[in-house]
């Protein structure tokens, strides 16, 4: 039984529908990317599983049970967290302060799990009384992960981490999505750095047009030449 799944997603914004019929499918432990083109419907595909756009049809169920309609703050309760590609920060707070507010739902003492934030993160335990508006691009996304990970969530949905990162500091923040799945959270994730995203993922889906293109493991998509032209760069 898959942890995660949306089945026959219709959905958009509006009277425009974005997606048309599209189905994915998690599993726990894995790390499943999606990716394609720009205004492929990938970033609608996240917001829909997490309750921010309703879909015109279509149903999404986590462990088993139909999350389609609930709100975000339902759905996180139930042990999805989000991290959106931009505002995903309180850039007026400090770094400690943006893991409290992501810690704002728990009834017990968040502590422990702050500390295995620093340890994922140890940047930010150096500048956890520093405001997050003074922080660099990566160390921001950083903390967005980090707060994402206080309710200790099953699954962590993704969308664009290395957005607007330097190289160098895209391939780090890969290997904290890696360590993060290590530690036993599943990952979905959106991203446009197609090549080193079907890399770290055990599956992947194509998104064209708001349908499903293509499906496979992340290493039969990344030898698959078509996709390699279309998709990849050559």
């Amino acid at each position: 039984m898959s942890l995660l799944s949306a089945q026959g997603i219709v959905a958009g914004y509006g009277e425009m529908d974005i997606l048309h019929d599209v189905c994915l499918e998690l599993q726990p432990g894995e790390i499943v990317s999606i990716i394609g083109p720009n205004g492929a419907g990938k970033s609608t595909l996240m917001k829909t599983i997490f309750g921010l756009v309703k879909p015109k049809s279509g149903r999404v169920f986590f462990q088993k049970q139909e999350i389609t309609g609930l709100s975000p703050d339902q759905i996180v309760r139930l042990g999805l967290a989000y991290v959106p590609q931009t505002e995903n920060v309180f850039p007026s707070l400090t770094v400690e302060e943006n893991l409290e507010m992501g810690a704002f739902i728990r009834r017990d003492s968040y502590r422990g799990r702050m500390r295995e934030v620093y340890q994922l993160f140890p940047i930010l335990e150096e500048k956890h009384r520093q405001r997050v508006g003074g922080l660099s691009g990566g160390q921001r996304q950083m903390v967005a992960m980090g707060r994402a990970l206080m309710l200790d969530p099953q699954v962590l949905l993704l969308d664009e981490p290395s957005a607007g990162l330097a190289p160098k500091l895209v391939g780090m923040i890969f290997e904290r999505i890696r360590e993060i799945n290590q530690a036993g959270v599943t990952v979905l994730m959106v991203e446009q750095n197609a090549r080193e995203s079907l890399k770290l993922a055990d599956r992947g889906y194509v998104l064209a047009n708001g349908r499903n293109r293509f499906e496979d493991s992340g290493e039969a998509l990344l030898a698959n030449e078509e996709i390699g032209r279309l998709y990849l760069g050559g």
